[in-house]
């Protein structure tokens, strides 16, 4: 079931890759149903923050009428960055899925463990979920990026 969702934010993370963003999808599913989507949006929207977490779980609150997240799942292609596994942990999400392991910025063991920490409401965590397709399309990203910036 989880290679079903993670796909589903593959699948945003290609729309922000065609944007021009770094490509991170992310949907938030209660009992077998996508309550959020999201994807990255920073250049487009040029806010630090814009981040595919936190579109998704924004689009989650929204359509469940609550900031509580209770009962719901996280996948995101990208190991979530600090102020997303905030995001997360206020939320009362109930588990997060990533692919890619983040060594840069990952709060979930990449770099840091928030969950670790003695929170309340910590999230079981599952990584490695589709991690090569994931880590292949920001790979490819990045390289085209690189390739792009020897250009100018």
């Amino acid at each position: 079931m989880e290679e079903i969702f993670m796909r589903q934010a593959l699948a945003l993370a290609r729309e922000a890759a065609a944007a021009g963003e770094v490509p991170v999808g992310c949907v938030v599913v209660r009992e077998g149903l996508v309550v959020g989507r999201g994807r990255n949006r920073r250049e487009e929207t040029r806010a630090a923050s814009a981040h595919a977490e936190m579109e998704a779980i924004a689009r989650a609150n929204e359509a469940l009428g609550s900031w509580r997240l209770d009962g719901c799942e996280l996948y995101v292609t990208l190991e979530p960055c600090p102020m997303c596994a905030g995001a997360i942990l206020n939320a009362r999400l109930r588990r997060v899925w990533f692919g890619a392991r983040d060594r840069a910025f990952g709060a979930c063991g990449g770099v840091t463990n928030l969950f670790m920490e003695d929170f309340p409401h910590a999230p079981a965590l599952v990584g490695g979920v589709l991690e090569a397709e994931c880590q292949a399309l920001l790979s490819e990203f990045f390289r085209r990026l690189r390739g792009r910036e020897r250009l100018t």
